[in-house]
């Protein structure tokens, strides 16, 4: 019953994750709000999260890369695999390179089952990233231990959240869950974050996704300061075919 819990609560992510509307004034490029995480974005890299260009989101990224995770708890390295879910590998291409996971947190931690991460800590970054879902991949992999895997609150979905299977998850494959990459190096590092709080309230005493969406990493700082964190998230390592 309890892991029947935790599936569903996985696959109704898009129900939590609903943006308030903007300000009436955008923030000024380069500037931050309600991420505290860490140094101010540069204009470039400000310009490529607030108001990324469409033809480079949807441009093929390579075979295969690793995306190496340096985090509050030490580095860890994924190896992503465009044949096993292009769209998705595209995306975290992007993502990763232009620094979109630097200082997010390790959010939803389940012993047993997985760690899920991608709610950006600026609340005008992840207003820009919920309308640009992504369409489904076929599941070609399993959810097997150490597998990254976007969530999802349905079809065509998929934005900038993934999770990090700790175990066997294989019941996920057939309900869309579709795996993009395997952690290649250092899982004794997801091993071991912080998992203390659990699942959003009632089930546990964790973050609730509509006030990340609104308050950033200000309220993940200020009620759940025992969160892991990503520190930098970048491409060390590309492969292309002939």
């Amino acid at each position: 019953m309890q892991r029947t819990t935790l599936i569903l609560a996985l696959v109704a992510l898009g129900a939590c994750e609903k943006a308030p509307p903007p300000p009436a004034q955008a923030p000024a490029a380069g500037t931050t709000t309600g991420d505290t995480s860490g140094a101010q974005r540069s204009p470039a890299v400000a310009a490529r999260l607030l108001t990324p260009d469409p033809a480079k989101l949807d441009a093929a990224g390579p075979d295969s890369f690793t995306v190496r995770f340096s985090t509050s708890r030490g580095d860890f390295d994924v190896i992503v695999h465009r044949a096993w879910a292009p769209r998705g590998a595209d995306r975290l291409h992007y993502l990763a390179d232009n620094g979109f996971y630097d200082g997010v947190r390790f959010y939803r931690v389940i012993d047993g089952f997985m760690a899920q991460f991608g709610a950006h800590g600026d609340p005008a970054v992840a207003r820009t990233w919920e309308g640009l879902r992504i369409a489904d991949d076929p599941v070609r992999q399993s959810n097997t231990r150490g597998v990254v895997t976007y969530a999802t609150s349905g079809a065509d979905s998929r934005t900038t959240q993934l999770f990090i299977n700790f175990g066997n998850n294989a019941q996920l494959d057939g309900i869309g869950f579709a795996p993009v990459g395997r952690v290649a190096r250092g899982m004794p590092v997801v091993d071991s974050l912080f998992n203390g709080y659990g699942e959003a309230a009632p089930e546990g005493n964790g973050p609730i996704q509509a006030r990340i969406a609104g308050e950033g990493n200000a309220y993940l700082q200020r009620e759940f300061p025992k969160l892991d964190s990503i520190v930098t998230a970048r491409v060390t390592k590309e492969w292309r075919g002939p």
